[in-house]
C-alpha cells in the first residue's frame, strides 16, 4: 500500500475532517469549493483558477447574483414546501435545516445580507405570510399550486351550498309550522256576549275525569286550598301548554341552526374586493402606516391589489400586512368570515370592550336578521364610493 493510499490514516483523517459543514468564511462560491482553515483558503484565492472565476464574475456581476439569489430561493422555498407543508415554522429553524447539505447555495453569495431582510422579502412577494414575534420571525409556505387551488375552491363552494341548502330547509320548517297554527286557528280571548232579552243561564260544566282528579288530592292534602285562591285553573293551563310546545319546536329549530353555524370553522383567508382595509406594516415606510385603502382585486386567496383613498397609489399586499376597518354606526359593512361570510350588512351597534360588532344582514336569505358579536376582524367597511 503506498504512502498515500485510500486507506492510510492521514487519508482516513482527511475524509473525518472533511465531513460536515464547515467554517463560512473558508468557502468560495464561485468555485463551489470549502476549504478547513485560513491557510488553504489564502492558497485557493492564489489559484489561477480561482482567478479566472473572478474575472468571469467581474464581467457580468449582476447576472451572477441573481442566478445564486434564484437558487437559494428556490432551495429554502422547496425545504418549505417538502418538509413543512403549509405548517407554522420558525424562520431560522428552517434555516438551519437547509444549510445542513453540504452543497447548498450560502447567502453571503445573494443580495440578501440577513436572514429577517430574506423573510421580509418573501412576504413581501406573497410566497409565505411572515409574521414576527418575541421568537424571532416565522413563516407560512403558500401553496400556489393550481391543482391545490382548484380542490380548495370545489370544498369552499361545496360547504357553501350545504350551507344554503340547510338555511332553506330551516327557513321552509319554519313556514309549515306557521301556516299549521294559522289552520288549526290559534285561542283568542274575547268578551262575553249575551243578549239583554233572553234569560238564559251560563253554565260551566268540567269534565268528570279533570274535576275528579283534582277534587282527590284537595280532599286528602287541605280542603282549604280548593276553596281559596290556590285553587288551579284547569281550564286556563291546557291550551297554554299546547302553544308552549308549538313555540319551543320552532324555538329549537332556530336553535339548532344558530349552533351550527358558530361551529362553522372559520378560514385563514378574509380578504376580499370592494372593503376598505388599513396598512399596518412598517416596511413600506411612515407615509404608508394606517394608511387606508380599496381592495381592487384578490389573488391567489391571501394576496390584494390595493388603492390607497388619498393618493390613489397602487400597492400589492399580503393579508398579513392589512387589518379591517370598522366603520361609524349605520354605515354598510361586509361580513367576511363565519356563517355569514359575503352578506351584506348595516353596523347597528359598537361593543368596545368584547371588541365586537352587532350588525342587520341586507342581503341574502336570511335578510333582516340581527347577527350579534361578530369580531372586528370578521367585519370590515363596504366601499360605496362616497
Amino acid at each position: 500500500m503506498g504512502k498515500h493510499g485510500f486507506l492510510t490514516p492521514k487519508a482516513i483523517g482527511n475524509r473525518i475532517k472533511a465531513k460536515g459543514l464547515q467554517k463560512l468564511k473558508f468557502y468560495c462560491q464561485m468555485c463551489e469549493k470549502q476549504c478547513r482553515d485560513e491557510n488553504g483558503f489564502k492558497c485557493h484565492t492564489m489559484s489561477e483558477s480561482h482567478q479566472r472565476q473572478l474575472l468571469l464574475f467581474a464581467d457580468n456581476s449582476d447576472s451572477y447574483l441573481d442566478q445564486f439569489s434564484e437558487e437559494f430561493k428556490d432551495g429554502y422555498v422547496g425545504l418549505l414546501k417538502r418538509r413543512f407543508n403549509g405548517r407554522r415554522v420558525q424562520a431560522n429553524h428552517a434555516y438551519q435545516e437547509y444549510i445542513a447539505d453540504r452543497d447548498h447555495i450560502h447567502m453571503n453569495s445573494t443580495q440578501w445580507e440577513t436572514l429577517t431582510e430574506f423573510v421580509k422579502w418573501l412576504g413581501r412577494e406573497g410566497i409565505v405570510r411572515a409574521d414576527e414575534t418575541e421568537k424571532g420571525w416565522f413563516v407560512t409556505y403558500i401553496d400556489r399550486d393550481p391543482e391545490v387551488i382548484k380542490r380548495q375552491a370545489k370544498k369552499m363552494k361545496m360547504a357553501a351550498s350545504d350551507e344554503e341548502k340547510q338555511e332553506r330547509l330551516l327557513l321552509e320548517q319554519i313556514e309549515r309550522a306557521k301556516s299549521s297554527n294559522k289552520d288549526s286557528g290559534p285561542s283568542v280571548s274575547t268578551e262575553l256576549q249575551r243578549d239583554e232579552d233572553s234569560e238564559e243561564k251560563v253554565v260551566f260544566v268540567m269534565p268528570k275525569s279533570i274535576s275528579a282528579k283534582k277534587k282527590e288530592p284537595a280532599v286528602l292534602n287541605n280542603v282549604l286550598k280548593v276553596n281559596g285562591k290556590d285553587k288551579p285553573d284547569s281550564s286556563s293551563s291546557k291550551p297554554k301548554k299546547v302553544n308552549d310546545k308549538k313555540r319551543s319546536a320552532i324555538e329549537e329549530l332556530i336553535a339548532e341552526n344558530e349552533a351550527g353555524k358558530k361551529r362553522k370553522r372559520k378560514k385563514d383567508s378574509w380578504i376580499a374586493e370592494n372593503i376598505v382595509v388599513k396598512i399596518v406594516t412598517k416596511d413600506l415606510g411612515k407615509e404608508y402606516v394606517k394608511a387606508k385603502g380599496v381592495v381592487e382585486e384578490v389573488f391567489d386567496t391571501y394576496g390584494a391589489k390595493i388603492k390607497l383613498l388619498k393618493s390613489g397609489k397602487k400597492l400589492k399586499l399580503d393579508q398579513a400586512h392589512l387589518e379591517t376597518v370598522i366603520p361609524q354606526v349605520g354605515r354598510k359593512v361586509l361580513i367576511l368570515n363565519g356563517a355569514y361570510e359575503g352578506s351584506r350588512a348595516t353596523l347597528d351597534k359598537l361593543n368596545v370592550d368584547a371588541f365586537t360588532v352587532d350588525v342587520t344582514l341586507s342581503s341574502g336569505i336570511c335578510k333582516g336578521r340581527v347577527v350579534t358579536d361578530l369580531p372586528y376582524e370578521d367585519v370590515s367597511k363596504l366601499h360605496t364610493g362616497d
